[in-house]
């Protein structure tokens, strides 16, 4: 039986990097994709391991990545896109080039990648489709403006994705963690922590993963990792006004 083949941004650190290694260690053949060279390099050296230096918003970048992943692994199985970055700060604050910024990773870069692997997947009619967002993209937070406006995007354009595409064949899965302790949280810690992400303690890595492949075998599209996540998502959907309570509560606004 041949590999199953992996194609994953952001793959240079926290979550994106363990899945990788996971990966490798499972048996798959894996097109590991990041700006940061030494993290790729953390993931070492195998004969199923492709490392990609390559800007997720750069559109002609990405594709280049798809065809020679393509090309030298074989066809993608599953697109896993965890690439993101996540300076915080009260949104007069954050420098507008920052805000562009985060929304051209975050968002704009699941665009490029979806462009570039997805219509092979349904040419294929097979395939997973793993979009990383957050409950930031459910949940606005004072202090995340910038953050949470790019994890709405992704979740948006996620779902509608899907229901464009669910008799497909390709499964896909919208991943909305809460914190995760990840190095992607010293970003937020180095600019402006909200005083609510302490009251939800940061979750492993390693328990977002798992409740990815649950989701994925069970051809679930959303998955909210967490004990409490889901009540979250719950909380913004019909008492948006008792989680703004709860924030400016906790912030003292």
């Amino acid at each position: 039986m041949s590999k199953k083949i992996l194609f994953i941004t952001g793959a240079g650190s926290g979550m994106g990097q363990l899945a990788a290694r996971q990966a490798v260690d499972s048996g798959w053949a894996v097109a590991a994709i990041d700006v940061n060279q030494g993290g790729l390099n953390d993931l070492g050296d195998s004969a199923n391991l492709l490392k990609l230096i390559v800007d997720i918003t750069d559109y002609a970048a990405v594709q280049v990545a798809v065809e020679k992943t393509e090309r030298e692994l074989g066809p993608i199985d599953r697109m896993i896109n965890a690439a993101a970055i996540m300076p915080l700060g009260p949104l007069i604050e954050v420098p507008r080039e920052t805000i562009i910024k985060i929304m051209n990773i975050n968002y704009n870069g699941l665009v490029n990648v979806t462009h570039a692997v997805l219509p092979l997947m349904l040419a294929r009619k097979r395939g997973e489709f793993v979009s990383f967002s957050s409950i930031a993209g459910h949940w606005p937070v004072i202090s995340m403006g910038a953050y949470n406006a790019s994890k709405h995007a992704v979740t948006a354009f996620t779902e509608v994705l899907y229901h464009e595409n669910r008799n497909s064949g390709v499964t896909f899965v919208c991943v909305c963690p809460p914190t995760v302790a990840t190095p992607l949280l010293k970003q937020a810690e180095a600019t402006t922590w909200p005083k609510l992400l302490d009251v939800f303690p940061p979750i492993t890595s390693e328990s977002v993963l798992i409740a990815m492949e649950r989701s994925l075998a069970r051809g679930q599209f959303w998955c909210f990792p967490g004990p409490f996540t889901r009540a979250s998502w719950l909380g913004r959907r019909f008492t948006p006004w008792l989680m703004w309570a709860m924030d400016h509560w906790v912030e003292k606004r």
